[in-house]
């Protein structure tokens, strides 16, 4: 973390939320408008990370030959071989992800899910581990072909990524006026696997677990927690990738925060990220201005934070 923010100002929820991915082995949705260092961010951290990193730049034009592979000719031997596209990386960075036709986006979420592409009678499997960060640009809508609720629901998180505070932008400028700072590895990606393991053996509680599952639950019925308002503004609720993301992703978060066990707050404080593009709203929300993350405000308000009581042993 301290290596990113050499070339990193501010946005310190962004960093984190790349982090949890990365430990949690899940893909990240990336949205916000040009200039608040996204594709930087990406890239900053496949540098410090090591391991192979390859950017992507969707345009309507793209085919899913030119993301995945395909089969060329050889005139040598005649023979066709399999020519493996970009998505054979640690890390993969689709820059506007919203750009490509929908040929284009079901090409990367298979692989996504798969952790594989068959090209021609050949499967391949990508490297582990495999990460996909994407980015899209919220405020245009010409020339572009907005993810389908399922194809998005696989992301792990979306995370909205807001202008920087006036004194954090007073430092990006300032930083601007000096040569780029250089990062250094100090991860190898061999290594991040191992962290990952550890990740996988983070204690959940099950108490931790009901309330992520009440979570995901409110949004799909929030009249039984006393959000009757809401209930005209929800057409579909959270899937139940929601509840299970939510609880990975809270591994992960307890794990960078020092803990070997989750606590109902990491949920809490991931709940917006992991739930808001997994809500499908109506019309009528809509017309009256109601967001996702306004519907999740409340839902956090009225679902009960359970209270965990820590063994004398749990903090060690």
């Amino acid at each position: 973390m301290f290596e990113i923010k050499r070339v990193i100002v501010g946005q310190e929820q962004m960093l984190e939320r790349v982090l949890v991915a990365l430990l949690a082995n899940g893909h990240l949705l990336i949205e916000g408008v040009p200039g608040l260092a996204k594709t930087l961010t990406v890239k900053t951290v496949a540098e410090v990370l090591g391991g192979t990193f390859h950017r992507v730049q969707f345009t309507p034009d793209l085919v899913p030959g030119d993301l995945v592979g395909t089969r060329i000719y050889r005139p040598d031997t005649g023979t066709f071989v399999a020519e493996k596209g970009p998505v054979f990386c640690n890390i993969l960075l689709a820059d506007e992800i919203n750009r490509a036709p929908a040929k284009v986006q079901s090409a990367l979420l298979e692989v996504m899910q798969e952790r594989q592409v068959t090209i021609g009678l050949e499967t391949f499997r990508v490297p582990h581990p495999f990460l996909v960060m994407a980015t899209q640009n919220p405020i245009e809508s010409e020339g572009t072909y907005p993810l389908p609720e399922a194809q998005v629901d696989r992301f792990m998180m979306k995370v909205v990524v807001d202008y920087p505070a006036e004194a954090e932008e007073l430092a990006i400028v300032q930083r601007s006026l000096a040569p780029v700072g250089e990062v250094k590895q100090v991860l190898p990606i061999e290594e991040l696997a191992k962290y990952q393991q550890l990740t996988e053996e983070v204690y959940v509680d099950r108490a931790v677990a009901e309330y992520a599952v009440a979570l995901a639950n409110a949004t799909r019925h929030p009249e039984r927690f006393g959000l009757v308002r809401h209930k005209e503004h929800i057409a579909f609720g959270a899937s139940p990738r929601g509840s299970i993301n939510l609880v990975h992703a809270a591994r992960a978060v307890a794990l960078l925060r020092g803990r070997a066990y989750v606590l109902p707050g990491d949920v809490y404080d991931l709940a917006r990220d992991v739930l808001r593009h997994r809500m499908v709203l109506t019309y009528q929300a809509l017309a009256e201005g109601v967001t996702a993350d306004r519907i999740l405000d409340g839902i956090l308000a009225a679902v009960p934070v359970p209270r965990i009581e820590l063994a004398a042993g749990a903090t060690a």
